[in-house]
């Protein structure tokens, strides 16, 4: 533990040896003081080991493994505190054997021991050292007593052991499953970002202001709240709070006008404002299929992330279904054309996991109508169908289980009439025959399955190729007008198999070079074909070619196809694009997105434009207004971020390897290009007078530049060195002479950044107007933090240009609303969903009508109207 004067120490005494004690009776002493500690260690370990086994034992495999490799970090904390414990003993034994012999020669001294004592960690009552096991925490725990999961173990369950008010199933499952752990869906959690910054706490940074006090001292202290993980402190004296992430100290001067004032009890206010999601950039196109529909209403149908879009093109209006609470993989329309089905993944929140489960919706109210198979479904749903010839009463649904169950549901009655084991392989495609609600046609890795529900239960037939050689996958099925079914394959084959059997009675071969994706059936009998060669075909109803035409590269292979108005069709691609036009070949996109994981977010100053960018290595400049890209540029490099000069003339690109480019914003043309260090740049920031600018690096470093001629000129200053993790955030005083930044251990430095100094003074830096607030700690900021965070949940921060709100970006999916400033423990805020990954950067516009987020591995773009 570090005391306040910076020196290293357990924080508690062995005891001071009376001059009559020999040193073989102070050691006896000691070790049975060791040996109490370590029996205080031991019952609360196997308690909560008991505890988690009884919680486990109805996990999964996974589950266990993520609980195990928790209990292991946890014992492996007591250890360290306990080997840190010993070697504290063994150093003031030796220290009191020398002082008794120096007491042999010399006789008793006014202080027998000799010993320096230990400050204690409060600096601002400075009493004497506090006892060990005061000082030494055993876990992080919430107020219930439940060890709360680390950061990593994001499948790990909710101390109640199941999610909270989670319906039940409707009917107890009679198909046996084959043992499958559940998974957070592929958007869960970040991966590369988490990972990196998962184990950033300093050894040994232990912290405890308060605890081990006497009772008669409790007038003296100051406020404490303790919050599993995250403690806060508060010295009026020295004006600080003092919060702690995984046992890291953070101290934070306020203001020197709110030293008397302030109050860490103070109860903060909700902010002034609200958002309201307005619009929805992108189309999740590149691993979901038949997800794109036009309704009656003239609205496109889609999905991005956990939200459904209904986009009307030609009045440029969006509505937005948000009932759902992590990814959506699959969508169907009911034969009434205003019935909706969505089904999404399992996923995780910060109140623990969530079930996958089937919604289904009126899409002119954005009602939800009835929740389905939630604790039955299994990882996710990847195909979902109402039937045609019923009334559309039932409901076709396949989850992502190792079984791939298929099930059959009145959906009407949220009762499940049928249930069977689908396939061991991937199922991409299910759906109803067209006159016959008895009959199911599913298909993917390897196989063509045609069910039958005789009497509640579903008889397959295969598929049987015969002289036809059989494919690898079979990746869509249509039906035509005389109940024929129609399959795509990866061999580039359309075959026809007769209504009633499982033979080819027709096979158009090689109408495709490469996979098959998409089949559609238009009201004029035409049917409708498209792959990964990018062509759209269209055959008569004797399955002759019509005519093809080819979508152009940029916007990718065609992944699914839909009827539009009139002759018009809709194609959605593997790139995220939603594409409109006739299959004459004119097409134009009406929502596009990036393709890979999506981090950097900036601002024009002047203009109500924004620019995003990221691992796809694509640049995109948007105008929030006509909700259309400006431009687009592709670079050589992932890019990690971005940032605007004041005059709006360019813009700054951070790539992952050390490279930075400056771009013409009017005309996307390269005006410099420099690299430093070769690790990723996380953050460019323009000065506010725009005479400098700052990167943040990964390599620890802030490199500073001299900035000339309106941002087309640019000149070395130096770099910053002081950090001991990587930089995650900057931000530049009002009048462009200091900088703040943030790193990956939770280090807050201030620098003046022309001479590449740091500054320690705290006189100095307490009371610097900034012109932004982007970094995540700072005592105007920290009450933004949850309770059992651990430094690594807030990815992103943003004040308002008028200073009265903060957004926050977290890690499960949320944009959080705060009043600034945010100075008060458990400050409220308001909540909104719709991302399905980590939110990896927030800001609003330049003159706060509207604010942006973006997800990561959703590749989302949200803008929200503040209300």
């Amino acid at each position: 533990m570090e005391t306040p004067d910076g020196r290293w120490g357990t924080g508690w005494s062995a005891g001071a040896p009376g001059p009559g004690e020999s040193p073989r009776t102070q050691k006896r002493a000691a070790l049975e003081k060791c040996k109490h500690y370590a029996a205080q260690l031991t019952p609360q370990s196997s308690w909560t080991m008991d505890d988690s086994a009884s919680a486990a034992s109805s996990m999964e495999v996974t589950d266990r493994l993520a609980s195990l490799e928790q209990r292991v970090q946890m014992q492996e904390d007591e250890i360290q505190l306990l080997k840190s414990a010993l070697a504290d003993v063994v150093r003031r034994l030796n220290a009191s054997e020398e002082q008794q012999a120096m007491l042999t020669r010399k006789g008793p001294t006014k202080d027998p021991t000799g010993l320096k004592k230990s400050p204690s960690a409060d600096s601002c009552t400075g009493k004497s050292a506090r006892p060990m096991m005061a000082a030494l925490p055993l876990r992080p725990t919430v107020n219930n007593g439940t060890v709360l999961p680390k950061k990593g173990s994001g499948t790990l369950p909710s101390p109640s052991g199941s999610r909270r008010d989670a319906p039940a199933p409707a009917t107890k499952s009679t198909v046996k499953r084959t043992s499958s752990s559940e998974h957070v869906g592929p958007q869960g959690r970040k991966e590369s970002a988490g990972d990196a910054r998962g184990n950033r706490t300093r050894a040994g940074s232990t912290g405890s202001n308060s605890s081990g006090k006497k009772a008669s001292e409790s007038k003296l202290k100051e406020p404490v709240f303790n919050a599993g993980m995250r403690r806060v402190t508060h010295c009026k004296e020295e004006g600080y709070v003092k919060m702690y992430l995984k046992g890291r100290p953070i101290t934070m001067y306020m203001p020197k006008d709110l030293v008397d004032t302030y109050s860490l009890e103070a109860k903060a206010e909700l902010p002034p404002k609200k958002l309201k999601l307005d619009w929805v950039y992108g189309y999740r196109g590149r691993d979901c299929r038949s997800n794109l529909y036009l309704l009656p209403t003239g609205e496109t149908v889609y999905f991005i992330a956990s939200v459904v879009v209904l986009y009307n093109v030609d009045e440029q209006l969006q509505r937005h279904y948000t009932g759902h609470t992590d990814d959506i993989k699959c969508l169907a329309v009911h034969p009434d054309k205003i019935t909706i089905a969505t089904g999404q993944v399992a996923g995780t929140s910060s109140d623990g996991k969530l079930a996958p489960h089937v919604r289904i919706w009126d899409s002119v109210s954005l009602n939800t109508l009835h929740v389905l198979g939630t604790g039955f479904f299994d990882r996710a749903l990847v195909c979902l169908a109402f039937a045609k010839s019923n009334g559309g009463s039932s409901l076709c649904v396949v989850d992502d289980s190792n079984d791939h169950v298929l099930s059959v549901w009145d959906w009407q009655r949220e009762e499940r009439l049928a249930e069977v084991k689908c396939s061991n392989e991937s199922v991409f495609a299910a759906d109803f025959h067209p006159t016959d609600a008895n009959i199911i046609v599913t298909c993917g890795k390897s196989h063509l399955y045609f069910w039958t529900l005789e009497r509640g239960t579903l008889v397959k037939k295969q598929g049987l190729f015969e002289k036809q050689e059989k494919p690898k996958f079979v990746l869509c099925v249509t039906f035509s007008e005389n109940g024929d079914a129609i399959t795509g394959d990866s061999s580039g084959n359309i075959l026809v198999w007769g209504k009633g059997t499982n033979r080819i009675s027709h096979a158009i071969q090689g109408a495709h070079e490469g996979s098959i994706f998409a089949l559609c059936m238009l009201r004029n009998g035409t049917l409708v074909s498209g792959g990964k060669d990018r062509r759209l075909v269209s055959w008569d109803g004797n399955y002759q070619q019509i005519q093809a035409i080819e979508v152009p590269e940029l916007y990718g292979p065609v992944r699914t196809v839909a009827e539009g108005r009139g002759e018009s069709v809709l194609i959605g691609t593997t790139r995220n694009y939603v594409l409109q036009g006739s299959l004459d070949g004119e097409f134009i996109p009406i929502t596009q997105t990036h393709t890979d994981e999506l981090w950097g977010l900036a601002i024009h100053p002047l203009k109500h434009h924004f620019l995003t960018c990221g691992h796809d290595k694509h640049v995109c400049l948007w105008d929030s207004v006509s909700h259309q890209p400006i431009w687009t540029k592709t670079m050589e490099d992932a890019v990690q971020s971005s940032g605007f000069h004041p005059s709006g003339a360019v813009v700054a690109i951070g790539t992952q390897t050390g490279r930075w480019l400056v771009l013409d914003t009017e005309t996307k043309d390269l005006v410099t290009v420099h690299t430093d260090g070769n690790e990723q740049l996380s953050v460019m920031r323009f000065s506010p007078d725009g005479n400098f600018l700052a990167i943040g690096s990964h390599d620890n470093y802030i490199y500073i530049y001299a900035v000339a001629e309106n941002g087309k000129k640019y000149s070395r200053v130096g770099k910053c060195s002081g950090h001991s993790s990587f930089i995650t955030h900057l931000d530049w005083s009002v009048d462009s002479q200091y900088l703040v930044s943030n790193s990956g251990d939770y280090e807050i430095l201030y620098w003046i950044p022309s001479v590449c100094k740091q500054v320690v003074s705290v006189e100095t830096t307490r009371d610097i107007p900034w012109a932004t607030y982007t970094c995540t700690l700072g005592f105007h900021v920290f009450g933004l933090w949850p309770d059992g965070s651990d430094g690594t949940d807030i990815n992103a921060v943003c004040r308002s240009h008028e200073g009265r709100l903060l957004v926050t970006g977290d890690d499960f999916g949320k944009v959080h609303l705060f009043a600034f400033p945010c100075s008060q423990f458990r400050a409220p805020s308001h909540i909104y969903g719709g991302h399905s990954s980590h939110v990896t950067n927030v800001t609003f516009l330049f003159d706060d009508s509207h604010l942006v987020s973006t997800g990561g591995k959703d590749m989302s773009i949200m803008q929200w109207r503040v209300v």
